[in-house]
């Protein structure tokens, strides 16, 4: 008994966490951010790194920017400093395996609201290389650290193949059309079926309006010099018919509209009009009708959660609308917005908050109340691949990581094809389901 007690003592203490490190990489962008290194008392190594956004809700967690000459201003050197001398020195020590107290403790140590001490860059990079370095330690893969051998449940892809809006250089107001291969059955099915109506629509597109078309945007979707939603949406849907494939049936659409930056003076900047609200509203409803379109990601500014509401009543279930700007997976805007019926769900970025302790608050609590959680990345990414696992874990079955191009936003599919491989068969797909009504 002695003997048995000690070892696990031990084992214990493996997941103590001995060193951190902080240091300056680049995102997609070519803008720096913040990497963090945590290794363990048993050896794991756990790595870090913290994505940026360019469309950015108001309610977002801070990151730190240095300003000045250096990276005309996008360094992130205060970032890294904020964890090698703040950061470090509170959670050396901690056990890793306890990641929600260790991150409970760096917000502690930052002490604001909105993580403007510490910034959220420096905190999302730290929260996730200590949980990966608990993982490691206990030589599971994160996801199975985190839910454990009953997370199994592959999430279906919201693939962004159109970029527009803070994303791209087009006159597309709305920021993100995407499809969803709902009709597959496995992962690895869907990842085929979604890449070849991609690379059918590059084709399309070529066709269409000349070489130029096929520049991509931030998320690896293209960026043609289109201005009308339709236009868009029609482009996709014939691509999905020339793929083999039938829309509303084996893929269906979504769309993140992002309205808050096109929002000026009182009105939306839609398809080279000013459209009042209850416009945007009727353009919505009409799309919604024409299109098999089941999702809405910020339909509206996020001062305006009354017309989210609106825009959910005259949907009537036939599509979902989705908070992101209006909730930056804070849970409480989350609980609030969600109660008060203006939205289905919400996405779930990391760096919003700042740790995965408090998107993991977000997360289950939208599990409990029926809603979507979507998993996503931001458009200045990296080939930190923890989002992948984070979807399966939680069991969300929904994930947004962009285009099947560019290596940021291939590194998530290709852990999830990983991910599938190591469950040898024993995985789900979750399919039509994961797009269905609260």
């Amino acid at each position: 008994m002695e003997t048995e007690t000690r070892r696990r003592v031990e084992r214990v203490s493996e997941f103590a966490i001995e060193h951190v490190r902080a240091l300056q990489v680049l995102d997609s962008r070519g803008d720096p951010t913040v990497e963090v290194v945590v290794v363990t008392k048993g050896g794991g190594c756990g790595r870090g790194t913290a994505p940026a956004g360019a469309s950015r809700g108001l309610r977002e967690a801070v990151e730190l920017r240095d300003g000045g000459r250096r990276y005309l201003g996008r360094g992130v050197e205060s970032a890294v400093a904020a964890v090698n001398r703040y950061i470090a020195p509170a959670i050396v020590g901690m056990s890793s395996h306890r990641f929600r107290e260790v991150d409970r403790r760096i917000i502690e140590v930052d002490g604001t609201p909105n993580k403007s001490r510490l910034g959220a860059n420096a905190t999302t990079a730290t929260s996730l290389a200590v949980v990966n370095a608990a993982a490691d330690t206990a030589g599971l893969p994160l996801f199975e650290f985190l839910g454990g051998r009953l997370a199994r449940t592959l999430p279906v892809p919201l693939m962004n193949i159109i970029n527009g809006g803070a994303h791209a250089g087009n006159e597309l107001s709305f920021q993100e059309f995407m499809v969803a291969p709902v009709g597959a059955s496995t992962f690895s099915e869907a990842l085929r079926m979604a890449v070849e109506v991609y690379k059918t629509l590059k084709e399309l597109l070529k066709k269409t309006y000349g070489p130029q078309a096929i520049n991509v945007g931030d998320e690896g979707g293209f960026a043609p010099p289109m201005r009308e939603t339709r236009e868009a949406l029609e482009a996709i849907a014939r691509a999905v018919s020339e793929a083999g494939y039938e829309v509303g049936e084996d893929f269906v659409l979504a769309i993140d509209a992002a309205a808050s930056h096109s929002y000026r003076d009182g009105a939306y900047l839609v398809d080279g009009r000013r459209l009042e609200s209850d416009g945007l509203l009727e353009l919505y409803a009409s799309i919604v009708s024409e299109f098999p379109v089941v999702s809405i990601e910020d339909p509206f500014a996020e001062d305006q959660p009354h017309y989210f509401r609106e825009l959910r009543s005259a949907l009537g279930g036939r599509a979902l609308v989705i908070g992101d700007d209006l909730t930056v997976t804070r849970a409480e805007l989350v609980s609030r917005h969600f109660s008060e019926g203006a939205i289905d769900g919400a996405i779930v970025k990391i760096n919003q908050v700042g740790t995965l302790v408090e998107a993991e608050e977000s997360i289950e609590l939208l599990k409990r109340l029926g809603g979507r959680a979507i998993v996503s990345h931001r458009s200045g990414e990296t080939e930190d691949a923890s989002i992948a696992h984070i979807a399966v874990a939680y069991g969300t079955g929904l994930i947004k990581t962009g285009a099947p191009a560019r290596g940021e936003r291939t590194s998530k599919y290709n852990e999830l094809l990983r991910i599938e491989d190591y469950l040898s068969g024993d995985s789900r797909y979750a399919g039509r389901g994961a797009l269905g009504r609260s």
